[in-house]
């Protein structure tokens, strides 16, 4: 896959001192003497629903803070089918896997329109180097990366269908409101939990009829979690 010209998304150069969501992004402890280092843009970037960010195996040209929607990661598997391994989030970082190894790991693509700042490589190499807090920082970050990946896949890649559904929906709770679950196409569902659109349709379609979660939105994205203590006996 081929990421869209960033030409066609560029906003602007994002000023991070007064960004709305700084306290849960990678620059949230930096200070002044740390932002004057900063001397390559940081972009201000917005895609569309379906454009790839970057692709699989590129070498890494920076990493992107996610400042609203979703991204979801995505990997083929050895006969060829797309596997979805995470999907982030406002606050997570996106491509930081690719500091280590210089290329991306997989496909990232926007799961919904989303607003990204893409920070170059050169400045996070800098930070990291000069800012202890930057330092840091991208330490805890990793180490949360490490640990989301490590949960997706203890909770969404093992269990009965019922299960992985139901655990999904959890996972997607709204961190703003917890009775809420934002979940997106019954295909992608099925490319996360390695279950086919019909069986994921079949068990959502059974959580609503057994008042476990209720539809809020015609495009049956967004729920209402009724019976918590349902889905968590499963």
């Amino acid at each position: 896959m081929i990421p869209i010209k960033t030409e066609s998304a560029w906003r602007g150069i994002s000023d991070c001192r007064n960004c709305g969501i700084r306290d849960m992004v990678l620059f949230s402890d930096l200070n002044e003497h740390d932002f004057s280092q900063i001397h390559a843009p940081i972009d201000d970037l917005e895609f569309a629903n379906g454009v790839v960010l970057y692709g699989e195996g590129s070498a890494v040209q920076g990493i992107f803070t996610l400042r609203s929607g979703m991204v979801k990661l995505v990997r083929s598997t050895l006969d060829g089918r797309p596997r979805i391994v995470r999907v982030l989030r406002s606050g997570d970082v996106v491509g930081l896997e690719a500091l280590a190894s210089g290329h991306y790991d997989s496909d990232a693509i926007a799961l919904t329109p989303v607003s990204v700042c893409r920070i170059p490589l050169e400045v996070v190499q800098k930070l990291a180097s000069n800012s202890p807090r930057l330092h840091t920082q991208l330490m805890s970050k990793w180490q949360r990366t490490l640990k989301d990946a490590d949960d997706w896949l203890a909770d969404l890649n093992f269990g009965t269908a019922r299960q992985r559904v139901t655990n999904l929906v959890m996972k997607m709770r709204s961190p703003s409101d917890h009775d809420v679950s934002v979940l997106f196409s019954r295909e992608d569902m099925g490319a996360m939990l390695d279950l086919k659109f019909e069986t994921v349709s079949r068990e959502m379609t059974r959580l609503v009829r057994e008042g476990v979660i209720e539809q809020l939105d015609k495009q049956g994205r967004i729920y209402r979690v009724c019976l918590p203590n349902s889905i968590q006996s499963d």
